[in-house]
């Protein structure tokens, strides 16, 4: 395989960038708890992983391709983020964490992650364009993609990780009604600006 450390790079790089997945995994860890941010970054790599492998195949050309599927989806994704970020912009928040957030189940925790990655198409065409970048042609096909795949999700699991162990850590300073309130603003109009962003964008 050609440059896989420049590929890591890159990698790391896209997967740090803050957005919808960073934000919901700040906000688990500290409205949550650690171990239910381990569960939502669970459903975030495993998302991952399944665009990475749909980017492959048929059902990636399709999207890539057809304008109207590629828009269903996409809109389908932005009304998902702009309704993930409502909700937190009004979550009510008082001198103790909401009962709602403190009974959210990891299993919830980790759809909600899963679909948080899972609901952007953009991601099958990042893959499609990124990946020929990094594959010998003159090898196995097979192998190649899957390093790929599996590495790049490993980075997720990894780098969220690290976001959410910080995010754990200054928990004590953000725990305050005021803290919080101000963080699920923030997180809230985060959401709501990507999934317009995603709703206005093209492919």
């Amino acid at each position: 395989m050609d440059n896989y450390a420049v590929y890591v790079a890159v990698a790391a790089a896209t997967i740090a960038l803050p957005g919808p997945a960073v934000m919901l995994t700040i906000n688990n860890s500290i409205q949550r708890g650690l171990l239910k941010s381990l569960a939502g970054i669970s459903g975030i790599a495993l998302a991952i992983l399944l665009v990475a492998i749909i980017s492959a195949t048929s059902l990636g050309i399709i999207l890539a391709s057809s304008a109207f599927a590629f828009t269903a989806v996409k809109l389908i994704g932005a009304c998902y983020l702009i309704y993930l970020g409502v909700k937190m912009w009004r979550t009510n928040v008082t001198a103790h964490l909401p009962t709602t957030i403190n009974e959210s189940s990891l299993l919830k925790c980790f759809v909600q992650g899963f679909l948080v990655s899972a609901s952007n198409p953009k991601a099958i065409v990042f893959f499609m364009s990124i990946f020929p970048q990094f594959i010998d042609v003159s090898a196995s096909y097979v192998p190649q993609f899957a390093l790929l795949a599996v590495t790049f999700s490993v980075l997720v699991i990894i780098i969220h990780t690290l976001y959410a162990l910080f995010a754990s850590l200054a928990k004590s300073k953000l725990s305050s009604p005021t803290n919080r309130r101000l963080l699920n603003k923030i997180s809230g109009g985060v959401f709501v600006g990507f999934g317009v962003g995603l709703a206005a964008s093209g492919k």
